[in-house]
């Protein structure tokens, strides 16, 4: 396991660098004409152009509106959001990824571990009543992203293949249930107890599945088919963070690379799954990683047509190992943000929606980035805790009124939507209060009442968040 006092940040240096024979004003008309981009043109355009240093505000501003515009052929006015909970089932992990601080080292959860830690681990039931107890509120979907707890295996036999291997722990990260205060279930059991009523179970990233088979000869798709037969209906596309295999050895180099990444998600999809996916940037990264990174999930939207949405990450820095160690000395810029939306809606030609993250980056400026390219708008969530542990500052909840007034402020309009997109209904903003309605037991109820006023209807909290490490 790499630790962040490891990296010499004067040492970084990478192979991959923003540089290119195209220029910004060939590429600002590639992307006005709806023409499909290459790297070099998505780097002149989330640079405004390798010709100057820094962002030129004026051409930055012109991308902007290419990306606008864009959004408003492809997809219209709309502004989506969905009502959801997260249910993460343990901070518990042994990856040591050095730009998150949502993880507890796994040792510390041991029964016999004298460890103080503020982290948790729940059981299948415990899991279950966390659902049911949303349901009642009317939201529809759980989104569940985990630590790598090493007692974590898919089924029972997959506990009996990792028992099997001489040393389990250093061979394949595996201790037994017993081992542990608390015993997770198994992933089938999780899925199995999150799946109450016709809820939509979306879980289980790319890392999250190579862990259900690790040590074993297993395939993504057969693995995926068995969480989708215990309950799960999509798969988050993250643990992305950038994939480019020389970014990710020096903030991950303990998970998976690129191309087991891209295998897991076209595992999912042809395990009949909907997937999103993610980038998670504003850390040691170059401006061409990032394009790089969304040329390779333009190739994989090309291949299997089953992402159903792109969500950029920007990094939250103030509590990472990257940050405390001297690695990196902030997060992306506004601007930087705004560049990442509006490059991703113009690369991005075969995914139609994308999001922006009031998680990462509150109110006025998520609201900006849907000016910028983005039409998603994320969800109630009802609890966040990755991006809140990593020094993240806006909150952890949103409810149907709050969506509906920000988005009516900017002249949009208003959309509940189901995980899938398939299903949506337009708000009426006079026909308040509003509150979900494509739950199994949603009836428009406005969700949470008692947290608004003195309970902080959009204040800080804890839970967990549908962009773990991540993301």
């Amino acid at each position: 396991m790499t630790d962040a006092r490891e990296v010499d940040p004067e040492a970084v240096e990478f192979e991959v660098v923003p540089e290119t024979d195209q220029s910004f004003e060939n590429a600002l008309a590639k992307a006005r004409a709806g023409d499909r981009l290459t790297v070099d043109d998505g780097i002149e355009l989330i640079t405004t152009g390798t010709d100057r240093e820094g962002i030129d505000p004026e051409r930055k501003e012109q991308v902007l509106e290419a990306a606008d515009r864009r959004r408003a052929a492809v997809v219209g006015d709309e502004v989506t959001f969905v009502a959801n909970l997260n249910n993460n089932v343990t901070t518990a992990c042994n990856t040591g990824c050095l730009f998150c601080n949502f993880k507890n080292t796994a040792h510390a959860f041991e029964a016999d571990a004298d460890v103080e830690h503020s982290g948790f681990t729940k059981t299948p039931a415990e899991s279950r009543a966390v659902v049911a107890d949303a349901l009642e509120m009317g939201i529809y979907e759980v989104t569940s992203v985990s630590g790598l707890h090493p007692a974590f295996a898919l089924n029972e036999e997959h506990h009996e293949i990792l028992q099997g291997y001489d040393d389990p722990a250093s061979a394949v990260n595996y201790k037994p249930p017993a081992a542990y205060a608390t015993d997770p279930g198994t992933y089938l059991e999780q899925m199995a107890a999150m799946s109450v009523d016709d809820v939509h179970l979306h879980s289980m990233t790319p890392e999250e599945a190579y862990h259900a088979r690790r040590g074993t000869d297993w395939d993504y798709e057969a693995v995926y088919r068995e969480l989708a037969a215990a309950g799960l209906d999509s798969a988050p596309g993250t643990a992305a963070e950038i994939l480019v295999d020389e970014v990710r050895d020096v903030i991950c180099p303990g998970k998976i690379r690129t191309d087991d990444w891209v295998a897991a998600m076209e595992g999912a999809m042809a395990a009949g799954l909907p997937t999103t996916a993610t980038i998670m940037y504003g850390h040691v990264e170059n401006a061409a990683h990032r394009v790089e990174h969304l040329k390779v999930v333009r190739d994989l939207q090309d291949r299997t047509g089953g992402i159903t949405e792109f969500v950029p990450l920007s990094f939250v820095h103030e509590n990472t190992p990257l940050y405390r160690h001297g690695v990196v000395d902030g997060g992306a810029s506004l601007a930087e943000d705004e560049l990442m939306v509006a490059v991703a809606r113009l690369f991005l030609d075969n995914v139609d929606h994308i999001q922006s993250s009031w998680v990462k980056s509150g109110d006025e400026h998520g609201l900006k980035l849907l000016n910028c390219g983005a039409d998603d708008f994320m969800g109630t969530i009802l609890s966040e805790e990755i991006t809140k542990r990593a020094g993240g500052q806006y909150g952890e909840y949103r409810s149907f009124d709050d969506y509906v007034e920000m988005i009516t402020a900017i002249g949009r309009v208003p959309v509940e939507r189901s995980t899938d997109y398939e299903k949506r209904r337009r708000i009426d903003p006079d026909d308040g209060p509003h509150g979900p309605t494509l739950g199994p037991r949603a009836d428009g109820t406005p969700m949470l009442a008692e947290r608004d006023g003195t309970e902080g209807g959009t204040g800080d909290g804890d839970g967990g968040d549908p962009t773990p490490a991540d993301d």
